[in-house]
């Protein structure tokens, strides 16, 4: 999971100044965070590939859902389920019957998936590249470039794709440096849908668990 919130869901703490980048990709890229942080709510279903230097999927697409609703939000990928209600962290594993719980950071770069709408905010320079078509979609191709401690990172170039008319992120492509691409494919994705908080409440006793792990302070 640690690799999972690492090459996606980035929240670094330093911010580029402006005169770093580029002025078309940063009008788009300025208009796409005040619509975004203007819903209350959002749901989404993110189809992730991983591919090889030569092209090819590594293993077949995982559908993952996402509830995001300011800081609670609810992330299910196969295999695992994570709920947050905004202070405790839960992570089930399925297979393995197992609870974490921690408390939540919502500056830690691994535990924060809303952050996978606001991913160019900070710690990036970035550039307007083309427009493009994805998946039937007209968008603005914008390339991101990690400006903080780029040497650690696992990838060179983030590729994030707007949809130009709805004014949100239709896919990321995390180019990495041993040739290989993840591809995260925002297929639907619902702002401002009704959510109630105890949607953000893990509930043990609605899961089997043969093991409890609490880790909170």
């Amino acid at each position: 999971m640690k690799k999972f919130f690492l090459l996606l869901f980035i929240a670094l703490t330093v911010t580029i100044s402006a005169q770093d980048q580029d002025p078309k990709a940063k009008a788009i890229l300025d208009e796409l965070s005040k619509i975004t942080k203007a819903y209350k709510t959002i749901s989404a279903d993110v189809v992730y590939t991983m591919f090889n230097k030569d092209k090819k999927a590594l293993d077949k697409p995982q559908t993952w859902k996402i509830m995001v609703k300011g800081q609670k939000f609810k992330l299910e990928i196969p295999g695992t389920l994570i709920v947050c209600d905004g202070k405790t962290l839960w992570n089930y594993n399925k297979d393995a019957k197992e609870v974490t719980i921690k408390n939540f950071d919502p500056a830690s770069e691994e535990q924060n998936p809303s952050t996978i709408f606001t991913i160019y905010e900070t710690g990036y320079k970035y550039k307007y590249d083309k427009e493009v078509t994805v998946g039937g979609v007209l968008c603005h191709g914008i390339d991101l470039f990690p400006a903080v401690k780029p040497e650690k990172k696992k990838f060179h170039t983030v590729k994030i794709f707007v949809n130009k008319t709805k004014k949100q992120i239709v896919q990321i492509k995390m180019m990495m440096k041993d040739g290989g691409t993840s591809v995260y494919d925002i297929k639907v994705m619902k702002p401002n849908v009704e959510m109630p908080d105890n949607s953000f409440v893990f509930d043990l006793k609605g899961f089997k668990a043969d093991q409890i792990s609490d880790e909170r302070d």
